[in-house]
């Protein structure tokens, strides 16, 4: 069963005058898509999840994390949240006519959420000051398919991926803690080497 992945990063501080700098930070360590570079989406949500939005705004050519944090920075508030959707370069399998799983380079969609200390009662306490969804966790595990040579090579590049996008926040962005979780109690670590185990 599939789990939604999320790595959780909290500053030694916060304040309003930090955020959009410190997002700045963590969106310059990722691995933008070849294809689809840049961000493509944006939401401002003041307050609470539940309330309407300040901005939404889809960008068709793509911008680069300061131009998007240019925009986000006119609606800084410590009671808000901020969303920035990107794109990253993940190793898809195809099953094609035959047997055969052919793997391809595909987009696949990140979101960034960035918790302001006073929205929705401090959320960012357990969520983190930036809360990253890489969506499920099937690319990093891919617990449907027999893994052969080229399978296990497909799926340990995108945890390699993963994995060096973390260390990079770790030492260039100045968080003071981080958490790599999974919608379920598994340990997603465990869960990979379970799981490469199977085919040595």
């Amino acid at each position: 069963m599939a789990d939604r992945l999320y790595l959780s990063v909290w500053f030694p501080s916060f304040d309003e005058a930090e955020i959009m700098p410190r997002t700045l930070a963590v969106l310059k360590q990722f691995p933008f898509s070849n294809s689809q570079p840049g961000i493509r989406y944006l939401v401002i949500h003041a307050v609470s999840w539940s309330e309407p939005l300040i901005l939404e705004q889809t960008f068709d050519a793509r911008v680069t994390p300061e131009q998007a944090i240019e925009i986000a920075i006119e609606h800084v508030h410590s009671d808000h949240a901020y969303e920035f959707e990107a794109m990253w370069d993940l190793w898809t399998p195809e099953v094609g006519g035959g047997l055969d799983t052919t793997w391809r380079l595909q987009p696949q969609a990140v979101t960034f959420l960035v918790h302001g200390i006073d929205f929705e009662d401090g959320v960012f306490q357990e969520d983190g000051h930036i809360e990253i969804d890489f969506g499920l966790d099937t690319p990093f595990l891919h617990e449907e398919l027999e893994l052969d040579q080229l399978s296990e090579e497909r799926v340990k590049a995108n945890v390699q991926k993963l994995v060096a996008f973390t260390s990079a926040v770790e030492k260039n962005a100045g968080i003071a803690g981080r958490i790599l979780w999974s919608d379920s109690e598994e340990n997603l670590v465990q869960k990979l080497i379970a799981r490469l185990q199977k085919v040595q």
